[in-house]
């Protein structure tokens, strides 16, 4: 409690819960890969969290709604690479990869950010950032190989795994994006963004409807889009992007190396997933890369003194 009541670490623990509120979404999507299709179980957490959210963010949303309008194109882009894509390839993922693939190489996603950041904001890459560019692509090529080279050379992959690496792409692309985010407050911010990003799956949600039929409302079902709909979506989107206001997107997405640790926690006890060697030599290669970019940046800590 002690740690909370220091404004210097509220940040830190804030940040923290939105990984583990995505390591649950990882859980449930995996679990629920039989029963809901990846369209409709994004869909309805966007749709559900709009609902939530709504009766919240209706106020300053009619205070910001100038805002809104002017900055309307970008408030598109984050919607549809923050909310419709990286979602709907994520749960797509699940069909065929792990929980904790899906959780180990979204860990890359720092180095990805660096990336972007380098080439749109013309922010500078040093040797040693550079360098741990490669270590972190080298862990994730680990965990998607299983270590079985020959996959390489025969360019045969878990689908789910490859799909997942676009996700990481796209949801990297949405965090450095976020430094264009519009003067509109975080409800209102949150409400249109969710809601944009479910209008945007709205015709393929249809799509699916017609391919696969609707899924069926029972417990399990239930539970899922309530989870998703809440802890993933509003709770941990509201850390995320706070944690982007304070202490800047590079730092932030530092954080997503805590989604492995929960995911692995979670998965062990709700589907049985086990760690395997791979999956901690990746890891290592991972966190080493990532050391490398604070180090390169010529800073350990999470926050200047």
């Amino acid at each position: 409690m002690t740690l909370l009541k220091n404004n210097r670490y509220l940040p830190l623990f804030i940040i923290a819960l939105a990984p583990l509120f995505w390591a649950g979404n990882a859980v449930v999507g995996r679990s629920a890969r039989g029963v809901i299709p990846p369209i409709s179980l994004s869909f309805w957490r966007w749709a559900i969290a709009s609902l939530i959210l709504l009766p919240f963010a209706w106020k300053t949303l009619r205070e910001d709604w100038p805002a809104v309008k002017k900055h309307a194109l970008i408030l598109f882009i984050l919607s549809l690479t923050g909310i419709a894509a990286f979602n709907t390839l994520q749960y797509t993922a699940l069909k065929t990869t792990t929980a904790i693939n899906s959780s180990l190489i979204q860990t890359i996603m720092p180095a990805v950010i660096i990336l972007l950041s380098a080439l749109f904001f013309r922010e500078r890459i040093n040797r040693p950032q550079g360098v741990g560019v490669v270590i972190c692509t080298a862990g994730a090529l680990l965990v998607v190989t299983q270590a079985d080279w020959s996959l390489v050379r025969e360019l045969r992959f878990v689908r789910g795994d490859v799909i997942m690496l676009i996700g990481v792409i796209d949801y990297a692309l949405y965090s450095v994006l976020l430094k264009k985010r519009p003067p509109v407050r975080s409800l209102p911010f949150l409400l249109v963004t969710f809601v944009m990003g479910a209008l945007m799956l709205l015709p393929l949600y249809i799509w699916e409807i017609s391919q696969e039929g609707v899924f069926p409302l029972n417990n399990q079902t239930l539970l899922s889009l309530t989870y998703v709909g809440i802890f993933p979506s509003i709770l941990a989107y509201f850390c995320w992007t706070y944690g982007v206001a304070k202490v800047g997107s590079n730092r932030t997405g530092l954080f997503i190396n805590l989604l492995p640790v929960f995911t692995g926690l979670l998965s062990a006890v709700f589907l049985e997933e086990s760690f395997r060697w791979f999956h901690l030599a990746g890891m290592a290669l991972i966190f080493g890369g990532i050391g490398l970019f604070n180090w390169g940046m010529g800073e350990f800590r999470i926050f200047n003194r």
